[in-house]
């Protein structure tokens, strides 16, 4: 894995900074952590994400297809099937986005405590 220093995410005109939005976005890291377990049809991934609505999938998983990071597959039945699945790219970002999920599970008590601290001090 090579990094292309001419590359800057904290500068305005780079183009990472997209790649970097649509990384932290998330529905992004929900659906990749969801398709961490292999290939799922839409309404399947749709149940694993609790609270994303079909619209938002849908976009999510288009942008992610766009970017490289999932493969769509329709199947020619009746009624039509389709499933998604990481490409060798997506999975890539599994242990980082896995990563993060932790950290919020694992922090989470903290956090709260924290916005509770701020919240009481306003």
């Amino acid at each position: 894995m090579s990094h292309d220093r001419t590359f800057d995410v904290l500068t305005a005109t780079c183009p990472s900074r997209t790649s970097l939005a649509r990384i932290a976005n998330k529905w992004t890291a929900m659906v990749v952590i969801a398709l961490s377990g292999g290939r799922m049809r839409f309404g399947d991934l749709r149940a694993k994400v609790d609270g994303i609505s079909g619209k938002v999938l849908t976009d999510t998983l288009r942008d992610l297809e766009r970017d490289g990071l999932v493969a769509r597959y329709a199947f020619a039945e009746v009624p039509p099937r389709v499933e998604y699945e990481l490409t060798e790219l997506g999975h890539t970002l599994q242990a980082p986005l896995r990563a993060l999920g932790l950290w919020a599970e694992e922090h989470i008590t903290e956090v709260l405590a924290a916005r509770e601290s701020y919240d009481s001090r306003r």
